[in-house]
């Protein structure tokens, strides 16, 4: 810790003070850990005081991923974002976003630092970073996410440090941070393995852009997620089938290949499901979050290893990884995300990329971001980093929704984030369909029948039966009556009989 001489202590008041109105602020945080939570806290409370007494107050909002209850809640609570970049997932900025009242870029995460460091978005402010320890010479021991913070210390013109005592201060073992050079300048990421060091357990700042420390013994605030239930247990079993039939046929190698899953309830139990699934081998993962399945299946040895950006945990799950940190220590690397989802690095470890679904259309173009085409949820994060990239894509949701009420399956997705040219394989709990080398009107065949709930799967029939003929068929004044029904009745087929789900 550098000298109080040398680097003022502040509280979050008077850190929050040196903000001013139009300032780009980039915090530290990624899938709602790591994040500074103090400041934040502060700033939102304070631009509630200058908005009472007609104050014009607004800033511009960086992160890495989300940071729902430690920056965007408070400060989307205070209307204090004016622009917004490149993930959340906070219910009150989301709702001012979808209102027009606040301006979103969702973003590929993977190219965050690089924009960053290009100056696209202009001068950084600040940084708003959480740590566990800065020494003189501006190391920086991060706390329990990596996401953008080494390229942030880097480019903001002022540094502000939470230190909070609250995480292991032994996180630098798991730490691996290197910033790589603008191009052309950029040489390929090293790693060959998940568990390849190619950094430094620090990143790096000019002491003299700190402008203030802030002590810190909050905990981290990342929501408990829901069990697993049939519909994941179901979703997993059909996808572990699938990759114990490939690798009997020498399609995969019989070590196995690293998993890529993506953050949330579905996804976690998921991953609980496959991690006890006969047919799945002892594995490892190259992907963008550690999630509470993550730590139980590494207990019980059959995750052996894993490379993230975040320790995205339940406090209950976190505070029993960091008791035994000698034992995941050796198994758990922590990098930044322009690392964690490096193409590059992707396709040569040959990931296996599972991750969530709003919805797919039966040609298996993926939207994993938007309800009806138009409201924004969370955004693409780093889902589609992987499916491009990844040896094998796996899209994944419950076949039905709200009751049955909305079928995932539909002619036309409004929005896609994941097109069919990425899309391997589509499951949902009612079967798998592997789209490989299988033409337009094959695709959509297989996901209807394979995917589909049984009760829309004629409606989808027909609706390519009655489409325009072409090498995709759709039927442009139709393509989307399910989603206009769903706006108008609150149901895809208002007068279907939704007592049978």
């Amino acid at each position: 810790m550098p000298k109080s001489g040398t680097v003022p202590v502040l509280t979050p008041e008077e850190a929050a003070s040196m903000v001013f109105d139009g300032a780009t602020i980039a915090f530290g945080g990624f899938a709602n850990s790591g994040a500074p939570k103090l400041v934040p806290r502060a700033l939102a409370h304070r631009v509630r005081q200058l908005h009472a007494v007609g104050v014009p107050f607004k800033i511009k909002v960086i992160t890495g991923g989300a940071t729902n209850s430690t920056v965007d809640e408070p400060l989307a609570g205070a209307k204090a974002i004016s622009w917004r970049a490149p993930y959340q997932n906070s219910p009150s900025l989301r709702r001012q976003i979808n209102e027009q009242r606040v301006q979103y870029l969702d973003l590929h995460l993977s190219g965050v630092s690089r924009i960053l460091l290009s100056g696209f978005f202009g001068k950084v402010d600040f940084a708003i970073i959480e740590a566990t320890d800065v020494t003189s010479d501006g190391r920086v021991t991060l706390s329990s996410s990596i996401g953008i913070v080494p390229t942030l210390l880097q480019c903001a013109e002022r540094v502000i440090i939470e230190v909070n005592d609250k995480h292991s201060k032994r996180l630098g073992e798991l730490s691996d941070i290197v910033v790589l050079p603008p191009p052309p300048k950029r040489g390929p990421v090293a790693i060959f393995h998940p568990l390849t060091r190619v950094g430094y357990p620090y990143a790096q700042v000019d002491p003299a852009k700190i402008v203030g420390i802030v002590k810190s013994s909050e905990g981290e605030e990342v929501s408990p997620l829901r069990p697993r239930n049939d519909t994941s247990t179901r979703i997993a079993n059909h996808i572990a089938r699938f990759l114990g039939h490939e690798m009997r046929h020498g399609l995969i190698p019989g070590e196995f290949l690293p998993l890529q899953v993506g953050v949330g309830n579905l996804c976690n139990g998921v991953l609980a499901a496959l991690g006890g699934h006969p047919e799945i081998p002892p594995f490892r993962m190259y992907t963008l979050a550690v999630q509470d399945a993550m730590v139980e299946l590494m207990e019980e040895e059959k995750l052996l290893a894993a490379s993230a950006t975040s320790l995205s945990m339940t406090s209950r799950v976190l505070s029993r990884f960091y008791e035994n940190l000698d034992y995941f220590a050796s198994r758990v690397i922590l990098r930044p995300q322009e690392i964690s989802n490096d193409a590059g690095v992707v396709r040569r470890l040959g990931v296996i990329a599972i991750n969530p679904a709003i919805e797919v259309d039966i040609y298996g173009n993926v939207n994993s971001s938007h309800i009806y085409g138009t409201d924004m949820v969370n955004g693409v994060g780093g889902s589609a980093e992987f499916t491009r990239n990844s040896f094998l894509s796996f899209m994944m949701c419950p076949s039905v929704t709200k009751g049955g009420r909305v079928s995932t399956v539909v002619p036309m997705s409004p929005h896609i984030d994941n097109n069919e040219h990425s899309v391997q394989v589509v499951v949902t709990e009612q079967g798998l369909a592997d789209l490989r080398g299988l033409g337009p009107m094959q695709r959509a065949r297989v996901i209807i029948e394979n995917c589909a709930h049984p009760a829309y799967r004629d409606y989808l029939h027909r609706y390519i039966e009655r489409s325009r003929m072409g090498h995709i068929r759709h039927d442009l004044e139709s393509c989307y009556e399910m989603h206009l029904n769903l706006m108008d009745y609150g149901a895809m087929i208002p007068d279907m009989d939704f007592s049978q789900f």
